[in-house]
Parts: structure tokens; C-alpha cells; sequence
């Protein structure tokens, strides 16, 4: 209803020349109102054929000419009128507002344009659009839409549609930019162009709608495995604490018995010392007793009194039941703490190697989805680590130098110390580090080397099956020749083929059970890969087997 009240209101304050709202309005004479410049246009006209003016409307004439004066009443019900029509139009959503695409044939108050025609390159509303549907020519046009991006389709050059795509240099054109710039250029219309990409963009956008849903899956997997770790973490909290408790009461326990075993043996034996005290102190008694009897007697003068008391004094009775303290050795407690000592040192081997394989089992959990290995060098390099080796496991002929990580056979022996962790028959030499995880190295090497990794307990002495890498299940070998590669594991030899160079990178990702050589140069060449199970953490390692002099570095 207020529209159709403003709508009246419009029409009452139309000019009935222009049809548009009074543009400085005028009453005439006879009480109708025109814009000014309307009727004086009208008036001019007539005054070439006549003297008189006359109202468009009720045609009365009126001499001599009407003067124009505005009528101010009328101009500001105009005014009044605009702005509540401004009001109705931005509450009313089918007229265009700010950065709505208006209708191009729409007069005064435009509505919202409902589709855009390419051919035209113009906006129509609904019911502007009609012709588009009606007539036989305008049938063919291409209605896309409405859009403000119309203008974007003109060449800025030519003022002409870009209906051609120049593949040649990748950019829509229209037919006379063909013809001029792009003359000899691969150009084909912009709509088979659009067919072609429209069939590369269908297959893009299955692979992402592909790799959303394998995406989804990931996510799914990987909160469930977040729920089954954070369970299970709490799971192993809970029952190690309780085991490592149990252990505690176990050792609380021998300690408390041990300090029983202690007191109680104390308490016999000062019980004994205190009872063979008391005999002795009753034997040093009689003895002065005896002594001062004996010293009486001598000192009497008479010979017969003597004489007879002599014989019973000088009967002196031996103690046989009281042992003899000089040579009776004395066992203190100090072999108990030595012995609870050797103990606690057993004890704690256990736990630090036990603790090993604990802290290994940690280090397996992974909640990830298994990883790609590395394709490049500097993805490899991402995961590289620092190593030194252990001069207490080296060979004795084998010289440690430039910060312990580079090995060279010598001629004589080092001068290195005894110690239980070294390789005593065989020219080889482990790392100081245990390496879990995913971890990456190189090795510099001449002439010929051997490149392993083993776990810590690989015997040191002993036979060659034991001691020697790659001739056991404790550790993984690759032999490095001028003639080719070679690798051995629990004295089982598999051929290895690649290109030759000096420098071998070694790939670990131990919860995966993956150990790769790599030969290392502009690319990296995969030249033999392990898939197994580690049950410990792996110490790199290196023998050198010929010519003195030959060496090898931990890069």
C-alpha cells in the first residue's frame, strides 16, 4: 500500500510533457504545472506559428505570454517525494543498491539486473530481459549471470568483444586484435578454449575432491590414533608407575631384611663378645687371686708351711673352652656393603640397558601415518645428525682424528687403553651415538670401506661370526669396493648395483624398519634398502679392511 501511495504521488507530480518528476516546476494560468524548461520549449515551439500559448493539457489559451515564476511548494513535495522513493527503493530488495548490478534499461529507480547478455553487453532486468526470450534474433545471444565485470570482456583497444583466446600468448583478444598483434599467433574462440579448460578443470577438481577425501580419512585415522595413544598413554603411565612401585617395595623390602640379617648377626655376635668377656674377666680374677697367694707364699720364712702349700699353688689350670683372639681373624661388615655394592652395581646395569629398550619403545610410538622417504638431498639433510666415534670401541690400529669422526688404518697400534668395548682382532670402530627415529648420514670414503650400523651388545672378542659386522643378526652391512658394492647382513651376501661415488648417504627410519644406502652426487641413486625390525637402537660403524692409510669420514 505505500508503494502504490508513492506511486500515486509521483504521478501527480509528474510533468505530463517528460513524464519524469517536475524538474523546477511552474503552474500556469489554468492550474496545471510543467517543468519550466517543458513548457517554455512547448511555448517557444508555438510561438513560431502563432501568437497565443495554450496548455498542453486543457488547451486553454492564454495571451500575451504567461510569465514563468517556480513554484517552490511543488519543487520541495518533488524533493520530498525523491528522498522517501530513496527510502522505498533501498527497503524494497528488487531494486539495485550498492554493488548490485542495476538494469541498463531501467528509467529513474533501477531494479536489479536478473541477467547479463554478452552480445549486448548490457544488464536487464526481469522484465527488460523478455525481448531476449521473445524475439528470434535475440534468441542466440549469450546471456550469462548479472555481473558488473561486463566491461571487462570490451578490448580496451578496439571497443570490440573479446570472443577469441590467443593461446600463444595466453589472453583473451577480439577478432581485429587477431587480425593486427596477434596476427599468426594459435588462437581458437574463447568458448572452445573454456570446453577444453572446463575438461582440465573437471579432472583438477576431482583429484582435490579425492585428495579431500583421502585428507578426511587421514584426519579420521590419525584422531583415532590420537584417542588410542593418549589411552594407551595413560595405560602405560598408570602400570609403570605400579611396576616401577612394586620394585621400589621389592628393594625396600631386601634392604629392610638385609639391615635385620645385619642387626640380628650383630646382636649374636656382641652377645658372644660380651659372655667371652665376662669368662675372661672371671679368669683374670683367679689369676690375681692366684698371683697374690702365690706372692704371700713366697714371701713367708717358713720352709715347712712352704712346702706344703706350694704343690696346689703351683698347679696353674689351662682354659680350654675360650678360643685364642690373636689368630682368630676378625669378619667386620665391610664385605656385606661390598657385596650389597657389587649389587647395586648389577642392579643398575640391568636398568640402564633395560632402560634402553624402554626408551626405545617410547621413541616407536608414532602417531602418524607412515612418511614417504626422502626424494633430494636437502630433504635427506632435514634429518641429519651429528656423529662421532668412540675411540673406546676402535681397533687398535686404527688412528681417530679431525673431531673423532674420521678413521684411517695405521701401521702400528695407537696408543690406546685397554677398555671392554674394544674390537681387539678385527679394523673396526662403532659410533658414541645410538640412533633411533629418522636419522640421515654420510661417509666419505677411499679405496674401500665398509659401512654399518649395529646394535651396542655385538661382541667385541670372540669369533669371527660374532664379532665381525655383517656377519651376524646384530648388525648391517655395505661394502664400498673400487669394483662395486656389497651388502651383508647375518653373513648373508645380496649383490648391489650402482654408479660409483665417494660419498654414501645412509637413510634410518627405525620405528619403520627401514635402513637405505644411498650413492650421494647431483641426485641421490637408492642402492639398497632394508626392511626389518629393530629391537634396539643402532650405533653407526666403519671398517677399514686393506691397504694402510685407507680411511673413511663421517660427514
Amino acid at each position: 500500500m505505500a508503494q502504490q501511495g508513492i506511486q500515486l504521488n509521483r504521478e501527480k507530480l509528474s510533468c505530463s510533457i517528460c513524464l519524469d518528476l517536475l524538474k523546477d516546476p511552474v503552474t500556469i494560468p489554468c492550474g496545471h504545472s510543467y517543468c519550466m524548461s517543458c513548457i517554455k520549449d512547448c511555448w517557444d515551439e508555438e510561438n513560431q506559428k502563432k501568437e497565443t500559448h495554450s496548455c498542453p493539457q486543457c488547451r486553454q489559451s492564454f495571451r500575451p505570454r504567461p510569465v514563468l515564476v517556480k513554484n517552490t511548494l511543488l519543487a520541495e513535495l518533488v524533493e520530498e517525494l525523491k528522498e522517501v522513493g530513496l527510502q522505498a527503493a533501498s527497503s524494497d530488495p528488487s531494486y539495485a543498491g550498492p554493488g548490485d548490478v542495476a538494469c541498463d534499461l531501467c528509467s529513474g529507480m533501477k531494479l536489479k539486473a536478473f541477467k547479463s547478455c554478452l552480445m549486448c553487453m548490457a544488464s536487464y532486468c526481469e522484465q527488460h530481459l523478455q525481448p531476449h526470450y521473445d524475439a528470434a534474433p535475440l534468441k542466440k545471444h549469450k546471456l550469462v549471470e548479472a555481473t558488473l565485470k561486463l566491461q571487462e570482456n570490451i578490448c580496451s583497444r578496439h571497443d570490440e568483444v573479446m570472443k577469441i583466446f590467443c593461446r600463444t600468448d595466453q589472453q583473451c583478444i577480439c577478432y581485429l586484435c587477431s587480425m593486427d598483434d596477434h596476427k599468426g599467433h594459435d588462437t581458437v574462440s574463447a568458448a572452445a578454449e573454456r570446453a577444453e579448460r572446463q575438461t582440465e578443470l573437471g579432472a583438477s577438481r576431482q583429484k582435490i575432491q579425492q585428495r579431500v577425501q583421502d585428507t578426511e580419512t587421514n584426519v579420521k585415522v590419525l584422531q583415532q590414533r590420537v584417542g588410542a595413544i593418549n589411552l594407551t598413554a595413560d595405560e602405560a603411565v598408570r602400570d609403570s608407575e605400579k611396576m616401577f612401585t612394586e620394585l621400589r617395595r621389592l628393594i625396600d623390602k631386601r634392604s629392610s631384611e638385609v639391615k635385620q640379617q645385619i642387626r640380628s648377626q650383630q646382636k649374636t655376635q656382641v652377645k658372644q663378645a660380651e659372655e667371652f668377656v665376662e669368662k675372661l674377666q672371671q679368669e683374670i680374677t683367679e689369676l690375681r687371686r692366684k698371683d697374690a697367694e702365690m706372692e704371700l707364699l713366697s714371701s713367708t720364712e717358713d720352709h715347712l708351711h712352704f712346702l706344703t702349700s706350694y704343690p696346689s699353688l703351683s698347679c696353674l689350670s689351662e682354659s680350654t673352652d675360650l678360643p685364642s683372639i690373636d689368630t682368630h681373624p676378625l669378619h667386620s661388615f665391610k664385605h656385606v656393603a661390598a657385596a650389597v655394592s657389587e649389587a647395586r652395581d648389577k642392579l643398575q646395569a640391568v636398568l640402564s640397558e633395560e632402560s634402553r629398550k624402554i626408551s626405545l619403545a617410547v621413541t616407536e610410538v608414532d602417531v602418524l601415518l607412515p612418511q614417504a622417504e626422502p626424494k633430494t638431498r636437502d630433504e635427506f639433510m632435514k634429518y641429519s645428525c651429528q656423529l662421532t666415534l668412540d675411540p673406546n670401541t676402535a681397533y687398535k690400529r686404527l688412528s681417530l682424528s679431525d673431531g673423532n669422526r674420521k678413521a684411517t688404518l695405521m701401521a702400528v697400534e695407537q696408543l690406546y687403553s685397554d677398555h671392554p668395548d674394544r674390537f681387539s682382532e678385527w679394523r673396526q670402530v662403532l659410533s658414541r651415538e645410538g640412533l633411533t627415529g629418522r636419522c640421515y648420514w654420510e661417509v666419505k670414503w677411499s679405496e674401500s670401506v665398509l659401512i654399518a650400523v649395529a646394535y651396542k651388545d655385538i661382541s667385541r672378542t670372540g669369533t669371527i661370526d660374532e664379532c665381525v659386522f655383517g656377519l651376524n643378526n646384530k648388525s648391517w652391512l655395505l661394502e664400498c669396493f673400487s669394483g662395486g658394492y656389497k651388502f651383508r647382513h647375518n653373513n648373508t651376501y645380496t649383490s648391489v648395483s650402482g654408479p660409483q661415488s665417494s660419498t654414501i648417504g645412509v637413510y634410518l627410519d627405525h620405528s619403520a624398519g627401514t635402513l637405505s644406502y644411498y650413492n650421494v652426487s647431483k641426485t641421490m641413486t637408492l642402492l639398497h634398502r632394508v626392511q626389518t625390525t629393530f629391537t634396539q637402537p643402532l650405533y653407526p660403524g666403519l671398517w677399514i679392511v686393506n691397504n694402510t692409510g685407507d680411511n673413511a669420514e663421517l660427514c
